[in-house]
Order: structure tokens, then C-alpha cells, then sequence
């Protein structure tokens, strides 16, 4: 294949192909070209059999992505059965064919955060006897902490003295047998099984060893311990391992992510080739030295340093500001000024916080000025009340032992079966000892049910039974269709709404599940509900917003969002705010965990966001609880060169004429014109 494009360091990274090997790739180093050119290398070059090669990142769009760029350069045929996913779709894959050696069934459920929490609520009733009431969210923050970290219920220890650990400790056991009788395994479960299965499993081990003979992994600073291990377990026997990542873009470390790994990834695998990818294809010559001399005084990283070819390009400026509500004027009017002058889109702007409350002074001033923008968070699609409705409907036709989501859809619509009602329903399982669906299917043996109770469970049953049959047989989004209309779902919505427009707004949410299953249909050869679960349950954690950031991005707007959302994406022009202590480099940061490396990091990761021009603001005082109080500068912008930086004090651009703020105005508005669809 033809590697002329390639640098010396990517054409030596893509034709090493034997042995360990650690791609140090800095930001903007072109560092997916070398991963898709190394698989192609593998195929077309080496003769290396599609199926011994694995490539595992850590979302879908990624994956996805991977995978095409390595179809355009050697063709659909050839690049199938090379396996490129996500680590939780990699360990789907592995639990589908071999979980039933852990004493599940192979349809098993995943459980996203909702189903947990109401689970872990449950075993909280039943093992809290004292008067203080603990939060389901923190102990199923700390369950999945522990999980990350490898630590079995069997092996977890509270701390002296803590006494959520200890609740952890009684919780934990009891969380994991009620989901084993449930069928089911929550996200984390998905690495630590699979992480369980291979090392009980020798046979399994050997199986997959193997059969992915050419490991890679991209973004490898962002790996926990069970990833860690996973990956490990799998390299061992044949060491033919490349991973990817730089250590001065690890900023996940407050979930799991140990920076550790790739660290120490040369004395994990012996004789590892070490390669550096330094030439950056995305910054000015001036954000680069910025960026270089900011992260060099981490003393936890491997040296490197960005550098370009294409000039020193123009000075960054620092301006300090009176306060909060000045940084968000001068930033909109620097967009507003800059757009018309070099003639930008909107889009080519991306405003950069610490913290998303920061975002509230500049959504203000850029409604006021009538500039588009998007900001990048919000509650996920999955997360929304009526899609989970929905989901748990179809969960529990593939999964009838799916009890946390049986319970969720027992009366939802409500059909007159109240909560005493289902409370007598879940006593009789517990003392029959059988599954809740059974108890469901013989419902006149209930002591205590009225009769029209017992004739609505019957009829929920037959309809249940019903459709589960009819998703077999026929188009999953058509039978979903049906589904929703046999429970006149969108009667309920409308029933149950505050308002109105807030009730069309969840219908088209429901809507929208329809519309994902008859995507999925269209994807996929043989499609099948079981199917579509899988993939909205990895979608659900593995990428929050990431479609709709997507399709914000698009959008001609200014792109607001946190550095941590920032990470991967780059813009034109880039006004990095709040560059104050107690912000960047974070109080919580400095005061508590202690680690201002990562502060720092995350400081690397906002400058080198920006391609061309690149702000950093911070202000003089700020508002706390409605009070004025003064700020220091961010102790990160002593570290930054003088000869690169323009400092400018409370000083708005340089003056437009009066023609240009009309042009600007007009600009703005027909931008607003366009954006409404007027």
C-alpha cells in the first residue's frame, strides 16, 4: 500500500508490527491515520488474516469511524472479520458465546444506571436497620469504582471508620447474587466478567489468544484496571500489542482512568519499541510553545514536544477582565468582531470552561447579542422517563426474570395496578421463592387481590405473551409500533403532562425509539430485538450526548462545552475562560485530591484545542452566592512564555466603523434568520 503520506515516525509506527509497541501520540499528531494505515499494512502487506486483528477504543463514533477509513483503504471484503469496538462491545461479544461457564444464559439483560439505582434502593430497605438513610447514588458510584478497579464482592473491604463502605460491603454481594437471578449484569460487569471468565477459563483464554493475534488500543491513558487487565490477559501469550495514547491528555483519573498504565507500559511488556509522534498538524507554531512549556512541569509524563512546520502564526492573548459578566462581553464581541474580519462561521468558535456553571454569563450575552449557540451536555436521550418506559417494555419481552424492569412497566400505563397491589406481588415471590413473571402468570393464587387487579395482571400477561411472539415473527419497529399503540402510550402522555408542548416533546421522544429500531433494522442482516437492547444499552454509558453533540456541531453556532467534552475536537479559534485558581487550576483539585497535574493537563488538552487563534481570560473578581470577591490569575499562566503571549487588561477589541457594526448586525441577524428556518 502506498505510505508516501506518512512522517519517518507514523511509516516506522505502521510498519512495526511484531512485539510490544508504545505509540506516544501527541495532540494533533495524526495519530488515527496511523492506526487505520498500521491495520491496512496488516492486511494487505503482511497477509495478516482479517480475524486476528482487534482494535478496541472507547466510543462507537470512533470505532465506527476506525472502520471505514480502514474499508476505504482496502476494501469492504478484505476488512471483514477484523474485530473494531468499544471495550464493553468487545466484551459483549465474548459473554454472548461464553458466559453461560459464569451460570448465566446467554440473553441476558444489561442494566443501564436507572435499573441499578432502583435495584440498589431496594437491598438498601432491606439492609439498613439504623435511623441514617444512605444515597443509592453513591453506593452505586462506589460499587462501580470497585468493579473498575477489579475488586470482587467477595474481596471488597470498607475502610476504618467509613461508613459507606460499609454499607458497600453488605450491599455489594447482595446486588450482585439479585442480578445473577435476574439474568442481568450492569455496565461494569460487562470488562470484570469477561476479566472473571478469562482467568477461570483457561480454555477461553486460549481461545481468543488465539484467535486476536494483533492487539490495538487507542486512547491507552484512558484505561482503568479491568481494562488494564482485559488487555493483558489477552496480549500475554503472543505480545503482539500496540497501544496508543498520550499521557498529557489523561484526564478521566476522577473515573478510573490510570494514568499508571501507560507509564509504566514498558515494564509491563519488556522490549517494548517506544515511538513518538511530535509533529503537530493542527496548531500555530505560537499555541504549540504555549502548550509545550504549560505541560513540561508535570513530573508524571514522557517527554515530548509538539512541534509544527507551518509558523509561529499569531500571538495568544490573555485578557483579564473586571469580572465575570465583562469576560462573557468581551468573548461574544471578539466572535462577533473576528467573524466578520476573517470571514468565520459561527461553528469555527468553541468557548472552553473548567466547569459547566461558568457557562450561564456567556449563554446570556450571546442570546443578547442574537448569536447562535450550542451547548454541549444536557440529559441524554436514553435517560428520559419515557424512552426508559419504553425500553423496559421491550427488556422485559426478551428477559421475563428482568424483574427491576418488570416492576418499572407493571402499571405504567396505569392499569390498575397499585403499589399495595404490587407489593403483595413481590411478598409472594419472596416467599414462594419464585420469579415475579411466574407469580404474574398465576395471579389468582395472590391472597389479597381484588378480582379487577387479578383481570388486569391476566390481561397484561396475554398481551406480554403476545407480543413477544409477534417480535419474533415479524419487523421489530413495526411490532414496537403496534406495541405502543395497543398501550395508547401516547394517551398517557398527554394525560400525565404538565403542558401541552412538554407532552408533544416525550411523544417524539417515543417516537424516536421507533425510529433508532427501524435504523437498526436497516443496519443490520438479521436484527432482532435482543439485538437492539445491546446496542442502546452500550450507547446508553458509552458515549454520553455523543449523537447530539454530533449533530449540534454541525450546527452553524458558537460551540460552548467543558474542557473534559472538549478533549478530541479542535477549532479554528478557541477562548479558553475562567483561567483563574480556584477554577483552572480547579479548587476541589488543589484542596482536596491534590492533584494539579491533572489540572494542568486539562489546561494542555483546552490549548491545544485551537488551530489558529487562541484567547485565555480570566477576570479580576467574580460573583459567590451573589457577592463580588477578587481573583488570582491561574498560577498555569506564569508557566506560558512571555515572547507568545499579548496581555490586554480590560481592554475591548480594537474599535469597528460605524459601517462595519451595521454589516456585523446584519450579518448576525440574517444568521439568526437562517438558524430559526424564517
Amino acid at each position: 500500500m502506498d505510505l508516501s503520506a506518512l512522517n519517518d515516525q507514523q511509516l516506522a509506527a505502521v510498519q512495526h508490527t511484531e512485539g510490544p509497541l508504545l505509540l506516544l501520540a501527541g495532540a494533533g499528531s495524526g495519530k488515527t491515520r496511523v492506526i487505520t494505515s498500521r491495520i491496512a499494512y496488516l492486511l494487505q502487506d503482511k497477509g495478516i488474516p482479517s480475524q486476528s486483528i482487534l482494535a478496541v477504543t472507547f466510543t462507537n463514533k470512533a470505532a465506527r469511524e476506525m472502520r471505514e477509513r480502514v474499508e476505504s483503504m482496502v476494501g469492504r471484503k478484505a476488512a471483514k472479520g477484523m474485530v473494531i469496538s468499544t471495550f464493553h462491545a468487545l466484551c459483549v461479544r465474548i459473554l454472548k458465546e461464553d458466559i453461560q461457564q459464569l451460570g448465566f444464559k446467554k440473553n441476558f439483560s444489561i442494566y443501564g444506571g436507572a435499573d441499578q439505582l432502583r435495584l440498589i434502593r431496594d437491598l438498601l430497605q432491606e439492609v439498613n436497620t439504623g435511623l441514617r438513610k444512605f444515597d443509592a447514588d453513591r453506593v452505586q458510584w462506589l460499587i462501580s469504582d470497585a468493579k473498575n478497579r477489579l475488586v470482587f464482592p467477595e474481596d471488597f473491604l470498607p475502610k476504618n471508620g467509613d461508613d459507606y463502605g460499609k454499607v458497600v460491603a453488605a450491599i455489594y454481594p447482595r446486588y450482585q447474587r439479585a442480578l445473577k437471578a435476574f439474568n442481568a449484569v450492569d455496565f461494569d460487569d460487562l470488562i470484570m466478567l469477561t476479566v472473571r471468565l478469562l482467568q477461570e477459563k483457561p480454555a477461553v483464554l486460549e481461545k481468543y489468544r488465539q484467535r486476536f493475534r494483533y492487539l490495538m488500543v487507542d486512547e491507552y491513558q484512558d484505561t482503568n484496571a479491568a481494562q488494564y487487565r482485559l488487555l493483558r490477559l489477552l496480549a500475554e501469550g503472543h505480545r503482539n500489542l500496540c497501544v496508543v495514547g498520550d499521557d498529557d491528555q489523561s484526564i478521566y483519573g476522577w473515573r478510573g482512568a490510570d494514568l499508571g498504565n501507560i507509564l509504566d507500559f514498558e515494564k509491563d511488556f519488556p522490549g517494548t519499541t517506544v515511538i513518538r509522534l511530535e509533529q503537530n498538524y493542527r496548531s500555530s507554531g505560537n499555541i504549540l510553545s504555549a502548550a509545550n512549556a504549560v505541560i513540561r512541569n508535570n513530573r508524571k509524563r514522557k517527554i515530548k514536544a509538539l512541534w509544527t512546520s507551518d509558523g509561529p502564526g499569531d500571538k495568544i492573548d490573555y485578557l483579564l477582565c473586571d469580572d465575570d459578566e465583562d469576560e462573557a462581553r468581551m468573548v461574544v464581541e471578539r466572535i462577533m468582531t473576528e467573524k466578520f474580519k476573517a470571514g468565520l462561521n459561527y461553528r469555527n468558535f468553541a468557548i472552553l470552561f473548567r466547569t459547566n456553571v461558568q457557562s450561564r454569563a456567556f449563554e446570556e450575552q450571546l442570546r443578547y447579542q442574537n448569536v447562535p449557540y450550542v451547548l454541549i451536555g444536557g440529559q441524554q436521550f436514553f435517560d428520559r422517563k419515557e424512552v426508559k418506559d419504553v425500553l423496559a417494555y421491550f427488556r422485559v419481552l426478551v428477559n421475563p426474570r428482568d424483574e427491576v424492569n418488570l416492576l418499572r412497566i407493571l402499571n405504567t400505563p396505569k392499569r390498575g395496578i397499585g403499589d399495595t397491589s404490587a407489593d403483595r406481588l413481590i411478598r409472594f415471590s419472596a416467599a414462594q421463592d419464585v420469579p415475579l413473571w411466574q407469580v404474574l402468570q398465576n395471579a389468582s393464587e395472590v391472597d389479597g387481590l381484588g378480582d379487577k387487579v387479578v383481570e388486569a395482571i391476566q390481561g397484561f400477561v396475554q398481551m406480554m405473551e403476545s407480543f413477544r411472539h409477534r417480535f419474533r415473527v415479524g419487523r421489530i419497529s413495526d411490532t414496537g409500533r403496534e406495541l405502543l399503540a395497543d398501550l395508547r402510550f401516547e394517551d398517557d402522555l398527554l394525560r400525565t403532562a404538565q403542558d401541552p408542548d412538554r407532552a408533544r416533546r416525550r411523544m417524539a421522544n417515543v417516537a424516536e425509539v421507533i425510529n433508532a429500531m427501524a435504523s437498526y433494522e436497516q443496519r443490520e442482516v438479521q436484527p432482532t430485538l435482543e439485538g437492539f437492547l445491546e446496542k442502546v444499552s452500550l450507547l446508553d454509558r458509552e458515549e454520553p450526548p455523543r449523537q447530539d453533540k454530533d449533530a449540534k456541531l454541525q450546527r452553524d453556532a458558537v460551540v460552548l462545552m467543558s474542557l473534559h467534552a472538549s478533549k478530541g475536537l479542535e477549532f479554528p479559534c478557541v477562548f479558553l475562560v475562567g483561567m483563574e485558581e480556584d477554577l483552572l487550576p480547579h479548587k476541589k483539585s488543589v484542596e482536596v485530591t491534590f492533584d494539579i497535574e491533572e489540572e494542568r493537563r486539562l489546561c494542555y488538552v483546552g490549548i491545544t484545542r485551537a488551530q489558529k487563534k487562541l484567547s485565555l481570560l480570566g477576570a479580576s473578581r467574580r460573583k459567590k452566592f451573589g457577592v463580588m470577591q477578587p481573583r488570582t490569575e491561574s498560577r498555569f499562566l506564569e508557566e506560558i512564555p512571555g515572547e507568545v503571549l499579548r496581555k490586554t487588561a480590560g481592554e475591548a477589541p480594537t474599535a469597528a466603523t460605524e459601517e462595519e457594526k451595521d454589516r456585523l448586525a446584519q450579518s448576525a441577524f440574517a444568521d439568526i434568520k437562517a438558524l430559526l428556518g424564517d
